[in-house]
């Protein structure tokens, strides 16, 4: 430590220096009492004492040395060329290499170093220095859990497989649906969850407008309330920047808002240039800035924008799968899926229960619809790719979850049974490539494994009386939300077996999946085939009847005609027959009764066919 300043004293003007030694005590000065002054003694009533207890703090300050940085770099170039031979001209170094070539050390050198070359490869070839000999015991073994449960907060249902971590409902008296719950993309401690009501004109005038973002750690109460022009349909936390947060609005307008600037968003989008009905899907987008997303609605639009202008969209695309650009064609989107390994290609679930694969670079409208794919009967309300094999998708719509392949466009190649009750979200795990999630309409949670089964759910948890809305997992795997028709939103943790990667589980997942997807398009093959006979066999039908001439009215009647009055001469000859035969001995009353019979038959049938003639003519004429 540097000396600024030095101060120096003479000692002869430091004064006298003390001297110090014991002697008794002696009184200088006694006060004897004065009883007079007894009555002027005044009683302090209260009396207020302060006592300070605090320790004593002393501050003191250390710059320790300073550490000299310096930057250097290195830059690396082709070396071994002479300095008169420039290694980035292709001529130069390929006259220098003959040059070297046709040197009489030149085979002797390669000789020589070819040798030791040869040395090293054999060693190489003798051990691998970098093989794993014991690389499958690192999987720990995930033994069998006692049933166990671990309330932490108000909870109605208890489970052996999850621990419920909490339970928060919509503060406002009048319930709202959780409509979507997105976590915080840092810390996956705060929950963003987005109220609507999606009733038809079930709004009521006090219904609040209002949306959350919950803290974990303090459930009370939520730490931000976003604000909103309209109730909340998707809310989704920006990927890069986790202080952003953009939501899709019951009234179609599209909002982002800054969680250090307060719950009021900081732009909405222009009613006329936004969607006309609830925007049920907001997805970032992977941009450099950041900035950019695109939104789905059942008016049958999907529109790209960018937050820092939401004056206008950036790019439209109508869903129409006619290919003709019509907005009353279009079908009403209900979910959106974006992979960002795939930045070009994206997939919406429909009303109609059809999947729509879409690829947003596509030079024309119509070629941005690339495919679809149908199978629900009902609306998909759920749509995600699988972590692990992105060309595996899952849906969720009527009463069934349905696994998709690319390659297979008209059949899935696994699917649930039919459920009792609707199916209402789903998503795949994001550690395990075989398990995924479901919520049904009665309130329970289900979890499938399709390695350990395949017909029935791993595990189904009640987790409330009332119908799931929604669903979302962390990123790690081990905590879902479930979101409530009544704004209650659970989160439970999943035990180790379902959030843990089993032994040698993708290998087998990617057998299935092949093997299925195989399967499915040796099907596809067999039904086109029939398809093309059919279609085959009835062209050859209608091409018989188109070559046969048409015949005109008489025609058709003389036909008839004739053909009827064969038929009469058969009938009649068959009786004579049968009674030549069989009565013999008829008397000659019954013969003329049954002549007269017959023929009074065939007078009858004769005006008959008069009469229609008589009708025929009449027609032909008018």
């Amino acid at each position: 430590m540097e000396i600024i300043y030095v101060y120096t004293r003479k000692r002869s003007e430091f004064g006298r220096p003390c001297s110090f030694s014991d002697r008794p005590a002696k009184v200088n000065v006694d006060i004897p009492p004065d009883p007079s002054m007894a009555s002027d003694f005044i009683l302090r009533n209260p009396v207020d004492s302060y006592v300070q207890h605090t320790s004593d703090m002393s501050e003191h300050e250390v710059n320790t040395e300073r550490v000299e940085v310096e930057s250097r770099g290195v830059n690396h170039v082709e070396g071994g060329w002479p300095k008169d031979i420039n290694p980035q001209e292709v001529e130069q170094t390929i006259r220098f290499r003959k040059k070297v070539e046709k040197d009489e050390h030149y085979v002797n050198t390669i000789t020589h170093l070819g040798t030791l070359m040869e040395h090293c490869v054999k060693q190489n070839n003798a051990i691998n220095i970098y093989e794993e000999y014991f690389g499958e015991e690192e999987v720990a073994e995930v033994e069998d859990e006692p049933p166990s449960a671990k309330t932490i907060n108000v909870i109605s249902k208890l489970t052996s497989f999850f621990n419920v971590l909490l339970s928060k409902r919509d503060p406002n008296i009048t319930k709202r649906t959780a409509t979507h719950l997105s976590w915080h993309p840092d810390t996956c401690k705060k929950l963003a969850v987005a109220y609507s009501s999606l009733e038809f004109q079930q709004n009521t005038k006090d219904m609040s407008f209002d949306s959350y973002i919950w803290d974990l750690e303090n459930p009370n109460k939520p730490e931000l309330v976003l604000k909103p022009s309209s109730p909340l349909v998707s809310l989704e936390y920006n990927p890069k920047d986790s202080h952003v947060l953009v939501g899709g609005c019951y009234n179609g307008q599209m909002a982002y808002w800054d969680t250090r600037k307060g719950g009021l968003p900081v732009e909405v989008s222009a009613v006329e240039v936004s969607h006309r009905d609830p925007v049920y899907g907001a997805i970032w987008l992977q941009s450099k800035t950041g900035t950019e997303c695109f939104s789905a609605s059942t008016d049958g639009q999907v529109l790209w924008w960018d937050i820092r202008k939401l004056s206008e969209p950036t790019e439209t695309l109508v869903l129409d799968v006619t290919r003709k650009g019509l907005l009353e064609n279009a079908l009403g989107a209900v979910t959106l899926e974006f992979e960002p390994t795939m930045p070009t290609k994206f997939m919406v679930g429909t009303e109609q229960g059809i999947v729509i694969a879409c690829n947003r670079k596509a030079k024309t409208p119509p070629e941005k619809i690339t495919s679809t794919y149908s199978g629900h009967h009902g609306p998909v309300y759920a749509l995600a790719r699988n972590p692990f094999y992105p060309k595996i998708f899952l849906t969720v719509g009527d009463w069934t979850a349905r696994i998709w392949s690319e390659e297979t466009k008209e059949s899935s190649i696994m699917w649930t049974k039919y459920h009792l009750s609707y199916l209402t979200d789903g998503c795949w795990s994001t550690v395990r490539p075989a398990v995924f999630f479901t919520t049904r309409s009665d309130g329970t949670l289900d979890v499938w494994d399709f390695l350990f089964k395949q017909n029935d759910p791993s595990l189904s948890l009640k987790v409330c009386d009332e119908p799931l809305s929604s669903l979302r997992l962390q990123d790690n795997g081990c905590v879902v939300g479930c979101g409530s028709k009544l704004g209650t939103v659970t989160l439970l943790e999943i035990s180790s077996g379902l959030c843990t990667l089993q032994r040698n589980e993708k290998t087998l997942a990617t057998a299935m999946f092949e093997r299925e997807t195989k399967r499915e398009k040796i099907l596809e093959a067999r039904h086109r085939e029939l398809r093309l006979k059919e279609r085959a066999r009835s062209e050859a039908q209608e091409t018989e009847v188109e070559e046969k001439p048409v015949e005109s009215p008489h025609e058709v009647l003389n036909r008839a005609r004739r053909e009827f009055f064969e038929v009469i001469e058969v009938e009649l000859q068959r009786r004579a027959q049968a009674e030549t035969q069989g009565h013999g001995s008829a008397s000659v009353f019954q013969v003329k009764d049954r002549a007269g019979e017959e023929a009074a038959a065939q007078g009858e049938e004769s005006q008959l066919l008069k009469d229609k003639e008589e009708e025929e003519e009449e027609k032909d004429a008018a």
